[in-house]
């Protein structure tokens, strides 16, 4: 194995990604793979399977990003995770690690959202500029990559009590497409990686290494290649550019808070819907006054986190939910666009079990009182599952700098939300869904709850045709500047329906096929 590659702060050869989960992690193997030398900046610490903690809060000590960020809007999260935003990861792998490895395809219909939904009032609805038969050749191997179970010739997973519960609720109402899903979690040895071992803390990084993260799949794997080196505790600043325009490097803070600057050939910002703005709105110079890549005035705009919310229910017996992984099982046949129901796209229902801790932090009302301890009291017997639905992108829905400083004294994202009308009717469709399906097998009780901290937080670089909509053109590539890509979920136009990981590392692997082709060609 070749020794992991060190490269001059002055190497202005080099390819530099900021962040390191599934779109920059896979990004930065795919073009050390192609012979592309990398420096990928990852603001976190680095920790493998043996490091990780089957413990819900001493995990989220551990992976989870807590530095400051504030909020606005009329979204629950604002109100009750005021500093909380999202449960992102800050490691190598980035949010890969925490993810509960949910990997569906958009379907044909999500891509071109404003040509089959009609114009939205109040939402900023646009058509990607790629569809679904120019991404079915990445998507195959996105899924051959991840070791995708239900593709291929991987077996699914087998259910849990969660799912069972779930499936026979579900088949009851007459849902027919019910499964325990296409998850990156192998389900048999694949891809020098063990069998899943249900162990149920999914959320807290797999111990076994069954389940695909970038943490320990394609990073070791860039390494080895003597292309790829990876700096941890390397917090990204600003990226600079010269005077025609075109970027020229990255400064960072390093592990020792010392400041320092790595030139770059090509600059790819990979650091989630929330930092990836963050850096190019901190970039402003006297040329970009409003930040890189920002004439549109679009960086940090139509920011989409899912429509999402959970359903608990109690039953009579125990079902002991939390044995197996976290997300068990999925009913997709609400994901169709049928406007019949009162709003546009649709949604998945996803089996989900939470741990006493953070069941504790999320029940609705949370902490106090008979409903609360009852629902407790009876965590044994519970079920429970997660909604996941296309939100409406809105203009105003946004990233931006807030007034508040990090301990490098950067501004942090202050991101503002509101729900649009067609969140809130989407949600309570499918609150009456899932209540139903846990009525239809016997539940006593049931628990809507509302929306948590997301981890599916897309758009705010979007991407799009023309270069006044959005940030990137069709291959993330800034509209301003060619050599500055957007690598992560937040150039998605939409949402979709579907857990945006799968459609996130197929993008990448997209991108870096076309920045290696460019490079060579002398483009960029």
């Amino acid at each position: 194995m070749a020794t992991a590659a060190t490269f001059d702060l002055n190497d202005d050869s080099v390819v530099v990604i900021v962040g390191t989960g599934s779109g920059g992690g896979v990004l930065a193997n795919e073009l050390a793979q192609k012979g592309v030398k990398v420096v990928a900046l990852e603001a976190g610490g680095r920790y493998l399977p043996e490091d990780y903690i089957n413990d819900e809060w001493d995990s989220f000590g551990q992976l989870a990003w807590t530095d400051p960020r504030t909020t606005s809007g009329d979204w629950r999260v604002a109100k009750d995770f005021s500093g909380l935003p999202a449960w992102i990861v800050k490691a190598v792998g980035g949010t890969s690690i925490h993810w509960a490895g949910a990997s569906l395809r958009f379907q044909d219909h999500e891509w071109k959202a404003l040509s089959n939904y009609g114009a939205v009032e109040g939402a900023s609805l646009l058509d990607w500029p790629l569809d679904a038969a120019e991404m079915a050749p990445w998507y195959d191997k996105a899924e051959a990559k991840l070791g995708v179970t239900g593709t291929g010739d991987r077996p699914r997973l087998p259910g849990c009590n969660n799912y069972l519960v779930f499936e026979k609720g579900a088949r009851a109402l007459g849902y027919s497409e019910v499964h325990t899903g296409n998850m990156a979690i192998n389900s048999v040895e694949y891809d020098d990686r063990m069998a899943c071992q249900q162990t149920g803390f999914c959320f807290q990084g797999c111990k076994w290494g069954a389940k695909w993260s970038s943490a320990y799949t394609d990073i070791p794997r860039g390494e080895a290649t003597g292309n790829l080196e990876v700096r941890d505790r390397a917090h990204a600043a600003r990226i600079l550019h010269d005077d025609t325009g075109r970027v020229t490097g990255v400064e960072y803070f390093d592990r020792d808070g010392n400041l320092q600057m790595q030139k770059a050939r090509v600059v790819c910002v990979a650091g989630n819907s929330f930092e990836s703005p963050r850096l190019l709105l901190n970039s402003a110079s006297s040329m970009f006054p409003d930040g890189l890549a920002n004439r549109s005035g679009q960086v940090g705009r139509n920011y989409m986190r899912h429509t999402t919310g959970s359903v608990y229910a109690i039953f009579e017996q125990p079902v002991r939910m939390w044995r197996g992984t976290t997300m068990a099982g999925i009913v997709r046949d609400e994901a169709r666009h049928d406007p019949s129901r009162g709003f546009v796209g649709g949604y998945e229902l996803e089996t989900l079990s939470l741990g006493i801790p953070f069941m504790a932090a999320f029940l609705d009302p949370g902490a106090w009182g008979r409903e609360f301890t009852t629902a407790l009291d009876s965590y044994e017997n519970m079920a429970g599952m997660w909604i996941v639905g296309e939100d409406m992108p809105q203009a105003e829905n946004r990233v931006t700098l807030s007034d508040v400083e990090d301990s490098f004294g950067l501004k942090v994202a202050n991101v503002n939300f509101s729900d649009h009308p067609n969140d809130i009717a989407m949600r309570n469709h499918a609150y009456a869904q899932g209540q139903a399906i846990y009525r239809a097998v016997g539940a006593t009780r049931t628990l809507p709850t509302p929306p948590y901290p997301s981890t599916h937080n897309l758009g705010t670089n979007r991407m799009s045709e023309r270069p006044e909509d959005g940030v990137v053109n069709r291959w993330g590539q800034s509209h301003d500047i060619a050599n500055l890509f957007v690598s992560d979920g937040s150039q998605f136009t939409t949402g979709a329906a579907e857990n945006p990981t799968l459609t996130i590392v197929a993008l990448a692997i997209r991108q870096a096929d076309r920045i290696a082709s460019e490079m060579a060609a002398g483009n960029l």
